[in-house]
């Protein structure tokens, strides 16, 4: 099953998408916040296209495991998607997503130049990758011989 993710920003969101088999993350698009409303129908729309079967939402939390005002932003936006989708919507902790993307973007040896644009869908990548992973090790063993 393929998941898409979406990382929620005040100007541009980012989306990432699963290859397949639901393990590895891939950069998909950037969408420019326009409203709300219009931007759940926007990802909506994606998920349709890319046959998801899921959308996982960031939301940044506190110290104390809290939504934080952005958060509480991503929170209402997954209500609004909620909306436009029969699909799950599920809120995932964002932490340091935006900064290990402009550390992978440091890694990979980009210009400075290259490295001042946008990182929505590398964060929306990181985050997604994330979910992944923590699906990947928290599946139950096989009962199989």
């Amino acid at each position: 099953m393929r998941i898409l993710a979406v990382d929620p920003g005040s100007k541009r969101l980012g989306l990432a998408i699963s290859d397949p088999t639901g393990t590895i993350a891939n950069p998909l698009t950037v969408i420019l916040h326009i409203s709300r409303l219009l931007d759940a129908a926007a990802i909506a729309e994606q998920a349709a296209v890319h046959e998801a079967g899921l959308i996982v939402v960031g939301q940044s939390l506190d110290e104390q495991g809290q939504p934080t005002f952005e958060g509480r932003r991503a929170d209402r936006f997954a209500s609004t998607l909620r909306t436009q989708t029969a699909l799950p919507v599920v809120l995932w902790d964002e932490a340091f997503t935006t900064q290990d993307a402009r550390a992978a973007r440091i890694a990979l040896d980009a210009s400075r130049k290259r490295r001042a644009g946008h990182l929505d869908d590398l964060a929306a990548t990181i985050l997604l990758q994330s979910y992944l992973d923590t699906l990947l090790f928290h599946k139950p063993a096989s009962l199989s011989p």
